[in-house]
């Protein structure tokens, strides 16, 4: 490959390594503090894509579209929380996959109630429409910049979020131990509620970005929630910067792969969490079973 094509493919792995992270990270503070295996996660990135086309379509705007957007997610996931998830957190995992695999079977019959079957697309702002010149002959989308632009913003507030205010230390304790944060006097339904709907709208709005870039069609979650779970194992189970390392990773390889041995890409990635899993069978940042 040429050195333009090489830039391209890097730029194009760490903007969905990046994507993959917002998603991947709600996902493992959920699994790795409220203990839950949610298969119902992805659902959040396919109603984050729809409504980015149904809101974005009805205000012309895309910005306006997350504004209003976001919001509904964090109520959403709120909602889902409350009064179907808070229900399974003393039950067994096999609990866990029977309801949220029928929450997924629930908001893809409501997505096609409300939008159908179609595909659609979202179209890309007027200003982010442009590309930026790498060689003579080849070009980078302004939109794909941006994407990775915001995520890596989202990924500062999320670093110093946990790990400067009273909120994030509270979800530290709570990964490490529940129990002794429940000795401490914390309210952990209220603490399992936030953490919940704050991953529910970051995979939302994942959801979002993707969607100018992605299709907007039925049951997309399904295809972003396996490879996200390959980043939450590889990564290690709660940990947020194993998430992060595990998101680039996936991104850089997926990428490559598809591009130099396209007719093994679909097994690059796992591959590659079977080759960290005989190396660090915890992951990568994960905690040793005692």
């Amino acid at each position: 490959m040429d050195p333009g094509t090489i830039a391209i493919q890097l730029l194009n792995g760490l903007q969905y390594g990046l994507l993959l992270f917002m998603i991947a990270a709600g996902l493992t503070l959920i699994f790795g503090i409220l203990g839950v295996i949610n298969l119902a996660h992805g659902s959040f990135y396919m109603i984050g894509g729809y409504l980015a086309y149904w809101l974005s379509d009805k205000t012309g705007s895309l910005a306006l579209a997350i504004g209003l957007a976001l919001p509904a997610a964090l109520l959403l996931g709120w909602i889902v929380e409350r009064f179907a998830i808070s229900f399974l957190y003393q039950r067994d995992h096999l609990y866990q996959v029977l309801l949220t695999y029928g929450l997924i079977l629930i908001f893809n019959e409501l997505q096609r109630i409300i939008w159908g079957n179609d595909v659609h697309g979202v179209v890309v702002p007027a200003v982010l429409a442009g590309a930026v010149q790498l060689t003579e002959s080849q070009s980078y989308p302004v939109y794909r910049l941006f994407i990775s632009a915001v995520c890596i913003l989202v990924a500062a507030a999320m670093y110093a979020g946990i790990h400067w205010t009273r909120i994030g230390m509270m979800i530290r304790a709570g990964s490490s131990s529940r129990e002794m944060v429940q000795m401490l006097g914390i309210d952990v339904g209220r603490l399992f509620a936030i953490v919940f709907s704050v991953g529910a709208a970051l995979t939302a709005f994942a959801g979002i970005l993707a969607a100018p870039i992605n299709s907007v069609y039925p049951g997309m979650g399904e295809n972003i929630l396996i490879i996200s779970f390959v980043v939450v194992v590889i990564g290690g189970i709660g940990s947020i910067k194993g998430a992060f390392i595990a998101s680039m990773m996936i991104g850089l390889a997926d990428t490559f792969g598809r591009v130099m041995v396209p007719e093994l890409s679909s097994m690059v990635v796992y591959a590659l969490m079977a080759a960290v899993l005989l190396w660090r069978p915890s992951g990568l940042y994960g905690v040793k079973a005692s």
